[in-house]
């Protein structure tokens, strides 16, 4: 004899499709995806190379934005202690995230790839906010494509030199499909 109502099954239903259910679905939340986060080793390989590569698409960036526009030359935003720290920062800030996100989703790359998107888009905005306050529009345009080529160094580094690993497959292991 089954003790549910139906007006109890009714509800449950409705209970497992609340907002934050369908947002760890979509993000393919899993406390026992089929991979563990990426090697220390690689993973420090990865951070390396993600800052440094950071550093220098900015620095060529810099020097491209201020050929391009000789009226930028000598913007504090331009400077390389000034994007060097918050560059930095924020690298490692994704860096840490990275084997977090491989812990907690079936999908790390698919996740990382939409977070560094909306991450990048939320940086955006200190750039409007500087153009606002009067900043020179080309300035903010250089910026705004180095905020775009930190994402694409960052992302890549980590997702191909410090990939998730395939578990091995055991009893209570999930094999990656």
């Amino acid at each position: 004899m089954n003790t549910l109502t139906e007006e109890t099954r009714v509800l449950q239903r409705a209970m497992s499709f609340t907002p934050t259910r369908r947002l760890l679905e979509y993000g393919r939340f899993d406390v026992r995806p089929p991979h563990t986060p990426p090697l220390r080793r690689r993973l420090g390989a990865a951070v390396v190379v993600s800052v440094v590569g950071s550093l220098v698409a900015d620095a060529l960036l810099v020097a491209i934005g201020t050929a391009v526009f000789p009226s930028t030359r000598g913007y504090v935003h331009f400077q390389f202690a000034d994007y060097a720290r918050l560059t930095i920062v924020g690298v490692l800030i994704a860096c840490a995230g990275w084997p977090v996100v491989t812990r907690l989703s079936a999908a790390p790359r698919w996740v990382f790839l939409r977070l560094a998107v909306l991450v990048s888009a939320v940086l955006l905005l200190p750039d409007l906010a500087i153009l606002y306050q009067g900043a020179p529009g080309q300035a903010v345009l250089v910026l705004v494509f180095m905020h775009f080529a930190i994402a694409v160094v960052t992302y890549n580094a980590l997702v191909r030199l410090a990939p998730a690993q395939a578990q091995a497959v055991s009893s209570g292991h999930r094999r990656l499909s």
